[in-house]
């Protein structure tokens, strides 16, 4: 009896030793737990590895074909969506030396519009192959070397006519005859103007980087170069009659051209550099100086002020020449 309470006994407290054994696991596995959890909330959510992204490139093959005759002159290959008709260009013109891009004009259809540079080929292309047709524009010359032509002749020109040469102008009728104080001023108006015109374009007009055909740089010229010589002429002539109205029409025809061209001047300036915001350009707008007040009036007040200039150069010097240079002028400025 003694043997079986004993026994009893001592299941029990195995019992109760492994009950308690089991608790303090479990505490264990609760705590190891925890402290696992504490750990994965403190570095983070789980980062999946970085899928590799296989972007397929499109390429473009752009065939090249004659406007005229329609035979292919060759194909540009490995272009991609971001290429431009500039890239397209500069491989065509590897490709055929002989047309620099310049001269190069590009057209989706015969006839149709030429391309510009900036245009991508993504936005042109309806499939894979893309068909354009080629122009050649012929001898291209910049902008920049067109406006410096321009107004480099009339400076010259204007010049060999006040400096009365021989070759234009009798001698001894040049030496009898003394020149108008009118002539003069009007030597320095028109040497003003175009020397301001020459220094607006190369440290103040941004210049488009495009390029003209050689025939506009010739008509330009022929134009501008012309008008000159017939003004300069009149105006130089030992015959040269001074205005009606003498000094007073003088002096306040040559006040207002001198207003006409600061006017000119500070509006090339601002239009120059125009206000922005964001990736806006703003139009300009007037501002404290009082030249610019004249865009409440118009939108474009250069020409108003180019137009004044040539009106007041007219009245002061008083010569038919002048007059239809200034009508021309006028009407070129409206179209």
């Amino acid at each position: 009896m003694f043997k079986r309470h004993k026994s009893l006994a001592s299941e029990r407290k195995r019992e109760l030793i492994s009950s308690r054994a089991t608790r303090s696991i479990l505490k264990n596995d609760l705590r190891n737990f925890h402290s696992l959890s504490q750990l994965i909330l403190s570095a983070g959510p789980l980062r999946s590895a970085a899928a590799v992204k296989h972007v397929k490139t499109t390429h473009f093959e752009i065939e090249i074909l004659d406007a005229h005759t329609r035979k292919q002159i060759c194909i540009v290959d490995k272009m991609t969506q971001k290429s431009t008709i500039h890239d397209v260009k500069q491989k065509f013109h590897k490709a055929c030396p002989k047309w620099y891009p310049s001269r190069i004009g590009l057209q989706l259809e015969r006839g149709g519009p030429f391309l510009k540079d900036y245009v991508t080929i993504q936005s042109i292309a309806t499939s894979s192959i893309v068909t354009l047709y080629f122009t050649d524009l012929g001898r291209q010359v910049s902008w920049t070397t067109v406006f410096l032509a321009e107004y480099t002749g009339p400076l010259l020109i204007y010049f060999l006519f006040y400096l009365r040469i021989p070759y234009i102008y009798d001698m001894k009728e040049s030496s009898r005859r003394l020149r108008h104080p009118v002539v003069h001023l009007a030597c320095f108006c028109h040497c003003l103007h175009y020397i301001r015109y020459l220094l607006e374009t190369l440290f103040v007009h941004k210049v488009s980087a495009g390029h003209t055909p050689l025939k506009n740089l010739i008509k330009s010229c022929a134009f501008y170069w012309g008008f000159t010589s017939w003004i300069a002429y009149y105006i130089n002539h030992p015959q040269y009659t001074p205005p009606s109205f003498g000094n007073r029409q003088v002096i306040v025809s040559a006040i207002n051209f001198l207003i006409c061209e600061a006017g000119n001047h500070f509006i090339n300036v601002v239009l120059a550099h125009p206000n922005h915001t964001g990736n806006n350009a703003c139009f300009p707008t007037p501002n404290y100086n009082p030249f610019t007040w004249m865009f409440f009036l118009v939108s474009c007040p250069n020409y108003t002020y180019e137009i004044g200039s040539w009106i007041s150069f007219t009245v002061m010097t008083q010569t038919l020449p002048v007059g239809i240079f200034t009508l021309l002028i006028v009407y070129h400025e409206q179209v």
